[in-house]
């Protein structure tokens, strides 16, 4: 059984339910496999729990311009 998983900070409901769909979608046709043998899970966690460059991601954001 194909397994996703996927780290983020927190997501809109509607956010996950497209996440999901469509990272779906995209590996069942890539891998040839039918979507309904694939699962997939989002595991949310603060962003002040993870570091890039030893700063924490809620930092990088926070200084973030695009």
């Amino acid at each position: 059984m194909p397994y996703i998983s996927v780290e983020s900070g927190a997501l809109t409901s509607e956010q996950k339910k497209d996440l999901i769909e469509r990272l779906t979608a995209t590996a069942s046709e890539i891998t040839h496999i039918p979507a309904k043998f694939f699962t997939v899970t989002i595991k949310e966690l603060p962003d002040e729990n993870f570091g890039i460059g030893g700063k924490s991601i809620d930092e990088i954001k926070r200084n973030y311009k695009p």
